[in-house]
C-alpha cells in the first residue's frame, strides 16, 4: 500500500493552506483506495530544534522519518514574499540531499494574488528536484479568496475545487504507476536459425583447420 504524506509549510494555526492539503488528502481517501495516508504541519515541530538543524531530536527525528518512509507526498505551502515560507525551508534543509529520491510530489501553494502563481514552477519546483524527487507532478496554486471559511466546515469555491482533485488525481495516477514493479526484459532464446547458421560456421572452421 503506497505512504502518503501531506507535509504543510504555513506558521498560522488556522491556515487555508491546510484547508486545501485537508481537501485533497479527503479527496484521496474517497476517490482512491490503496492509500496510506498521514499529515505532518511543520509548524507543530519544536522551533528551536528546527532552527538549530537538530535532526537528533525525537520529533525532528520521526518528522525526517515520515519523509522518508513516504512513497508520495503533498508539499503544501502559503506564499509569503513571492516564495514559498521559510518554515518550510528550514525543514527542507534538514533532508539529506537525495532526501526525495524515488518520491512522487505535488506541490500546492496558497496566496492572495494571481500575481504569485508562478511561485511553484520558480521557486518551490526546483529545490523538490534538487531534493531527487522522482517525478514533481503539475501543481496548483489556489487564491486565498477560493477558500471559504465560517462557522460551517471550511470549502473550496466549486472552480477551485474543480481544479484542485483534478491535481490530486494526476497525483494518484502518478503515484501508482510508480509504485508497480517493472517487469524484467526476458532474454531472447536463439532462433533455429540462428543456431543452425551457428553450427555451420564451426563446421566449416574446423574443415578449413590444418
Amino acid at each position: 500500500m503506497p505512504k502518503l504524506l501531506a507535509l504543510t509549510g504555513s506558521p498560522s494555526a488556522h491556515s487555508r493552506t491546510a484547508v486545501v492539503a485537508d481537501h485533497a488528502l479527503r479527496h484521496l481517501t474517497h476517490a482512491h483506495v490503496g492509500f496510506e495516508t498521514a499529515t505532518l504541519a511543520v509548524r507543530e515541530l519544536p522551533a528551536a530544534d528546527l532552527l538549530a538543524a537538530r535532526r537528533g531530536e525525537p520529533e525532528i527525528r520521526r518528522a525526517l522519518e515520515a519523509v522518508a518512509d513516504a512513497d508520495g507526498l503533498i508539499i503544501a505551502t502559503p506564499v509569503y514574499k513571492a516564495s514559498y515560507t521559510g518554515l518550510l525551508k528550514a525543514f527542507l534543509d534538514l533532508l539529506p540531499q537525495d532526501g526525495l529520491a524515488g518520491k512522487t510530489v505535488l506541490p500546492l501553494a496558497t496566496g492572495g494574488s494571481l500575481a504569485h502563481v508562478l511561485t511553484i514552477d520558480y521557486a518551490l519546483r526546483p529545490v523538490l528536484t534538487a531534493l531527487g524527487a522522482r517525478h514533481v507532478t503539475a501543481g496548483r496554486f489556489v487564491l486565498d479568496s477560493t477558500v471559504e471559511r465560517g462557522s460551517g466546515p471550511d470549502r473550496l469555491r466549486p472552480e477551485a475545487e474543480l481544479d484542485l482533485l483534478q491535481a490530486v488525481d494526476e497525483f494518484a495516477d502518478a503515484l501508482r504507476a510508480a509504485s508497480v514493479p517493472t517487469a524484467p526484459v526476458p532474454t531472447a532464446a536463439p532462433s533455429l536459425l540462428t543456431a543452425t547458421a551457428t553450427a555451420t560456421a564451426i563446421a566449416t572452421a574446423t574443415a578449413a583447420a590444418p
